[in-house]
């Protein structure tokens, strides 16, 4: 049996098994990552992940012959991405550990995404990451490809739609991918590079980054494990409605 402290990595002649869940948009996913072997399970949920993630990371283990204490970790995707999202994959994330006391590798979904990106299509050195974030902006980061991992160039941020091409002219990529390709097309035809609109993250892109990360001994404590919050608020108090109405009907 392996024995290590919450921040430990696997020793270097035991290959970890890692298992991740992804609910940052309607697709709910889970992973299990034993030694290079990737498992994942992928389901449209809409607004069920809380009802169905844990009944698929069971099956999941199950199919696989494991418990939930033979993981050496738990991974999360930790956004940016839908609110609701985000709090239930961080929460199971959380929970799971606590209850088996395994260390938590939070994964950004931009990351996974350009990940995912650059695996196909090996040319690209320098991805921007780009996701449909409602109210016509976007969530977007920009990475350099080095042996295949993402390493973060632009932190995740939130932007305009019509800002896209700016964005892209300045950070100059070999590729714009994700479905704010799709989303805002207009924008996108200016970007000035390759595009991949159908490139997307899942549990499986974070359970292959987060192998990395836990062996690196980048695991925390289940306390300490967060997601990433690039939009802090997406409504306003109806006081707040009022004024802004207030204000709008002074300027005409």
């Amino acid at each position: 049996m392996r024995s290590r402290g919450w921040r430990g990595a696997a020793s270097a002649d035991v290959p970890a098994t890692l298992l991740a869940v992804d609910t940052a948009t309607d697709i709910c996913s889970v992973a299990l990552a034993i030694g290079d072997r990737i498992d994942e399970r992928m389901e449209a949920v809409g607004h069920k992940h809380s009802e169905r993630i844990l009944p698929m990371v069971e099956a999941l283990l199950r199919a696989n012959g494991l418990r939930l204490a033979d993981c050496d970790a738990i991974a999360f995707g930790a956004g940016p991405g839908a609110f609701t999202g985000l709090r239930v994959a961080c929460g199971i994330a959380q929970g799971l550990a606590f209850g088996t006391g395994k260390p938590v590798v939070a994964i950004g979904n931009l990351r996974a995404l350009a990940f995912t990106a650059g695996a196909a299509q090996p040319r690209a050195r320098r991805i921007v990451a780009a996701i449909d974030a409602r109210m016509q902006e976007i969530y977007w980061a920009a990475y350099s490809i080095e042996a295949g991992v993402p390493i973060e160039i632009s932190p995740p941020a939130l932007a305009r739609a019509d800002e896209l091409s700016a964005l892209c002219r300045h950070q100059a990529p070999d590729l714009l991918a994700g479905n704010a390709v799709r989303a805002f097309p207009i924008a996108a035809s200016g970007a000035g590079c390759a595009t991949a609109a159908d490139a997307t993250a899942s549990a499986r892109s974070i359970a292959s980054l987060a192998i990395g990360e836990f062996a690196a001994g980048r695991a925390v404590p289940p306390a300490q494990a967060a997601p990433i919050y690039v939009r802090d608020r997406v409504a306003l108090t109806i006081e707040e409605r009022r004024a802004a109405t207030a204000v709008a009907g002074v300027r005409r």
